[in-house]
C-alpha cells in the first residue's frame, strides 16, 4: 500500500477497508460439527436444565484447566454475582477500576461497595501494594482481574488475603488458556470466573463459567444457579436462574475443538503487529509473556501523545474512517462511570496510573476474521499518520 496522508478517508479519501474490522469479532469453529450438535439437541428435545452438552462442556473445561469443578452459567456477569454471594462477601471488596464495568456492577448490584485500587502500569493489573492500604474493617474480599489474559500477581494477593483473613476471587474473563507460574488460570483463589461472550476468542454465543477446586463451594454454586433446587420438587437454598442453555454449550464444545487453532492465529497476528508497529514513535505494543501460556486475544497498544504528536482519540477517529474499529478499553475507568463517579467523585486522585493508562490504550482487531495482509495495512496506516501528524 503506497499512499499519502491526504488519501486517507479522514482527509477525504476512500476507506482502505471495504468491510469494518472489529475488535472481538467472533471466532467460529467447525460449522458442520456445530449444526450436528444442534440437530442432535433438537432431536432429543432437551434444550436446557443441565443437558448432556452442558455436562460435557463443564467436564472439558475442568480437564483443560486441570481444575476439579467447572459450573457453566448463562454469562460471565451472573457468574461473578453467584461467586460473590456464595462467598458471602459484604461491606467492601477491593477491585481495580481498570476493568470492564461488570466487575464493579456485580458487587454494587448486591449492595457491596467496590473499592477501586490502582494498577501496576507494567502489567495493567491490580497493584497488590496499593491493595493493602485500602483494607478497612468493612473489607470482606479482594477481586483481582487478569486483564488481557495477563495474570495478576496471584502470589502477593494470596498472601495479603490470607494475612487479613479476606476472601479472594478472580475475574478471569480474558484469561482462558493462560497460565501463572506454569499453572493454568482457573486454579487460584476461592474461584475464578470466565466469560464466553461472543467477543471472547472462545465463545458459547453468550455464556460464562465458574471454576473452583473447593468441593463445598461447587455444591453451593450448583444449587444457586438453579433456584436452589435439589431434585425435582425440593428447594434447599436461595438461588436464581443462571443456567447455560444447551445451544450455548454446543457452541462451546465446537469452539473448544478449534481452541488451538484460534490461539495459533492470535499468536501469528500478535507477531505480525509486533513487526508492523516496531519503531513507530509513541506507539508501544503491550508485550505478552511468552514463557507462560497465553491466548493472545487482545492486541493492546499504548499511545504516547507527546512522542507520537497525535492523541490516541484522534488516531482512533482516523482508523475508524478507514473501517478499522479500534477501541479504547477500559476508558474512562469504572470510577468515572455511574453510579461510581457520583458515589466517589474524587476517586481519581487515588488512581493516577489508572487515569493515565485509560487515556493511552488503543486495542486493534485480531482473530480469525483478520488476515496478515489486513494487519500489515493497519500498521502502515498508523505509521503513515504518525510520520505525518495532522496539524
Amino acid at each position: 500500500m503506497n499512499i499519502t496522508i491526504s488519501e486517507l478517508a479522514y482527509f477525504g479519501g476512500e476507506p482502505k477497508f471495504k468491510e469494518k474490522l472489529f475488535v472481538g469479532r467472533p471466532n467460529i469453529g467447525n460449522r458442520d460439527r456445530l449444526l450436528e450438535r444442534i440437530n442432535d439437541m433438537l432431536d432429543r428435545r432437551w434444550l436446557s436444565n443441565n443437558g448432556i452438552f452442558v455436562q460435557e462442556f463443564e467436564q472439558r473445561i475442568a480437564e483443560h484447566l486441570g481444575a476439579k469443578h467447572c459450573i457453566a452459567v448463562c454469562n460471565g456477569t451472573i457468574a461473578l454475582e453467584l461467586v460473590i454471594r456464595a462467598l458471602e462477601l459484604k461491606g467492601e471488596v477491593i477491585i481495580p477500576s481498570f476493568t470492564f464495568i461488570a466487575t464493579a456492577h456485580a458487587l454494587q448490584w448486591q449492595e457491596i461497595t467496590p473499592i477501586f485500587c490502582d494498577i501496576d502500569p507494567k502489567t495493567h493489573t491490580i497493584n497488590p501494594w496499593r491493595v493493602e492500604s485500602l483494607i478497612t474493617p468493612r473489607t470482606s474480599g479482594i477481586m483481582g482481574v487478569h486483564v488481557w489474559g495477563q495474570p495478576c500477581d496471584v502470589e502477593a494477593l494470596t498472601e495479603i488475603s490470607n494475612r487479613h483473613n479476606l476472601k479472594l476471587m478472580f475475574d478471569a474473563s480474558h484469561a482462558l488458556g493462560c497460565s501463572y507460574n506454569g499453572e493454568m488460570i482457573g486454579n487460584f483463589g476461592s474461584a475464578e470466573v470466565f466469560s464466553f461472550h461472543a467477543t471472547k476468542f472462545m465463545n458459547t454465543f453468550e455464556g460464562g463459567a465458574i471454576v473452583t477446586n473447593n468441593d463445598e463451594l461447587n455444591q453451593k454454586l450448583r444449587l444457586m444457579k438453579n433456584f436452589g433446587f435439589s431434585g425435582f420438587d425440593t428447594v434447599i437454598y436461595l438461588g436464581t436462574n443462571g443456567k447455560m442453555p444447551e445451544i450455548s454449550a454446543a457452541m462451546g464444545l465446537t469452539s473448544l475443538e478449534s481452541l488451538d487453532e484460534f490461539i495459533e492465529v492470535n499468536h501469528r497476528n500478535y507477531h505480525c503487529y509486533q513487526k508492523g508497529l516496531a519503531d513507530i514513535p509513541g506507539v508501544y505494543l503491550f508485550p505478552v509473556n511468552e514463557i507462560e501460556k497465553n491466548n493472545y486475544q487482545y492486541i493492546v497498544t499504548e499511545i504516547d501523545e507527546n512522542k507520537a504528536q497525535i492523541s490516541r482519540d484522534l488516531l482512533i477517529e482516523i482508523l475508524h474512517a478507514e473501517n478499522v474499529i479500534a477501541r479504547k478499553y477500559f476508558y474512562p475507568g469504572c470510577h468515572r462511570m455511574e453510579p461510581y463517579r457520583s458515589y466517589f467523585p474524587n476517586a481519581g486522585l487515588l488512581l493516577p496510573e489508572t487515569e493515565k493508562l485509560a487515556q493511552k490504550i488503543l486495542i486493534l482487531p485480531t482473530g480469525t476474521s483478520i488476515s496478515e495482509e489486513d494487519i500489515n495495512k493497519i500498521c502502515q496506516i498508523i505509521r503513515l499518520v504518525i510520520a505525518n501528524p495532522p496539524k
